[in-house]
């Protein structure tokens, strides 16, 4: 019997020791950033007109910044779900926000685990069965409270106080702290602002209290150059936000409008949305800087990969609307910028498409992980790296499933296809909804998408080439 078990000679562990570090260090660390409900046109790095978004521009000016990031299907959920798994919707089950999404398929956390990353979920989570594929998470219910929050850590609710933009900041640093140092991690650090109600902090609130902000420049439009399907659908500000404050008893309802009928009524209601809305980004943008700088002093930053972006675009004002779903830019379009000194030049900037399902394939890619072949998405790694594939899309397929609910949001399902010039989308009747009917934009002849050009005749061999197009999107993409 030995008194003492026997021990690895002590130059032997510092060897291994060393070799560990040196696999942590071969492969990136990963920080995957989302906020919810993100515009394009409310970050800088796009559109000064009404946002500053210092730190969040600071990613893409040391990194890449993507021009055109889209999501392939504008809602929480579905876009959560592609970011997981690389695939669209209808592929990986996620449809719309009421379906629990199938935390037993394949995802690219579960595949970083099988290869020695440390994983971890922190914030915003939206997809109502448990998290899969990560060694911690710590996550809100639902959609979570702005202030005060609950949050579900590893199963246990507990209560934090404070202010939730704060409070996934600090647990999203502590758990980097708190890692194992001899392994890659990847972490992904979801917020839940700027998603309605837009409740600012205390510090936040009288922020802009005294001044007008720019309206957009779609903000006049009235649709009636649009398909029936878009002219019917809701989310104006007048009248669908004010059913939603009444409904909610949002925080963002201060004031009462009082008499205030017409345009009065609808300035005076963009104002209060506009407004909060900016208020929680500079919330966002400051706790994105925060960590940002805690990598730089642990001395991690140059080591990871950091992507920052949004699960879908928003109208802010924009054609007179709020929220998301339909194909027009707005809602379409996402913030994507990517930083990773080893690969990525800084201040490198791209026009060539990019969607949502391109991300898991991305980190996969990074992570050196053999990338599924049934994942929709490509890697975006050959960009990232400056190179500008032959191959690569000039064109991609979106498809918009949820069923309409009619006391908030009627918008019905669609699909289509969006070129550099063009855009063709069919909507589609549903329970509840009869909607039908085909759109076809000219983006280069009409930038803000206020005329729908599918009866026009001069358009007809576009329409034939974008339908045979569609078609071969569907097809390749098993649609069924």
């Amino acid at each position: 019997m030995e008194l003492y078990p026997k021990r690895k000679p002590p130059l032997l562990c510092a060897l291994l020791a060393g070799v560990a570090l040196a696999l942590a260090e071969d492969r990136p660390n990963i920080v995957y950033i989302m906020t919810d409900d993100h515009a394009t046109q409310m970050m800088s790095a796009y559109d000064t007109l009404r946002a500053a978004t210092p730190n969040l521009d600071r990613i893409g000016e040391e990194g890449i910044r993507f021009r055109n990031s889209f999501c392939t299907n504008s809602l929480c959920a579905p876009a959560r779900a592609t970011l997981l798994t690389g695939k669209y919707s209808h592929n990986n089950g996620q449809l719309g926000n009421r379906e629990v999404f199938d935390g037993s398929q394949q995802t690219f956390p579960k595949l970083l685990q099988q290869a020695g990353y440390q994983t971890a979920m922190i914030g915003k989570w939206h997809l109502k069965s448990e998290p899969t594929g990560f060694d911690y998470w710590n996550v809100l219910p639902g959609q979570g409270l702005y202030r005060n929050p609950v949050l579900i850590e590893m199963g246990e609710e507990k209560i934090h106080e404070g202010y939730v933009t704060d409070i996934i900041t600090d647990l999203a640093i502590d758990w980097v702290k708190g890692r194992d140092p001899t392994k890659p991690f990847m972490l992904c650090y979801h917020h839940k602002a700027p998603h309605a109600q837009w409740v600012p902090s205390e510090e936040h609130d009288g922020l802009w209290e005294d001044e007008e902000i720019a309206y957009p420049p779609s903000y006049d439009d009235d649709d009636s150059g649009r398909a029936q399907s878009v002219i019917d659908s809701t989310n104006q500000l007048v009248p669908d936000m004010i059913k939603r404050w009444k409904a909610f008893g949002a925080k963002m309802n201060k004031e009462d409008p009082g008499e205030l009928r017409g345009k009065k009524l609808k300035d005076w209601l963009y104002q209060q949305y506009v407004k909060d809305y900016m208020r929680v980004m500079v919330s966002v943008d400051e706790n994105v800087g925060r960590f940002m700088d805690f990598l730089k002093e642990a001395g991690i930053d140059q080591n990871t990969l950091v992507i920052y972006t949004a699960d879908n675009g928003m109208f802010i004002g924009d054609h007179g609307r709020f929220d998301k779903r339909l194909m027009d830019e707005e809602s379409l379009r996402i913030p994507l910028v990517i930083r990773y000194p080893k690969s990525i030049q800084a201040g490198s900037v791209t026009d060539l498409f990019s969607l949502n399902v391109d991300y898991a394939p991305t980190i996969l890619d990074f992570a050196g992980v053999e990338i599924p072949g049934d994942m929709d998405g490509r890697s975006l790694r050959p960009i990232l790296e400056g190179k500008e594939p032959s191959d690569w899309r000039e064109d991609f397929y979106y498809h918009y499933y949820d069923h309409p609910d009619l006391q908030f949001q009627d918008v019905p399902p669609h699909y289509g296809i969006r070129t550099e010039r063009y855009k063709l989308i069919h909507y589609y009747p549903t329970e509840g909804v009869a909607a039908s009917g085909w759109e076809l934009l000219d983006l280069r002849v009409d930038p803000l998408e206020s005329t729908n050009q599918y009866e026009n005749p001069q358009y007809n061999y576009v329409i034939k080439e974008l339908k045979r197009k569609l078609e071969a999107w569907r097809s390749e993409l098993r649609v069924n």
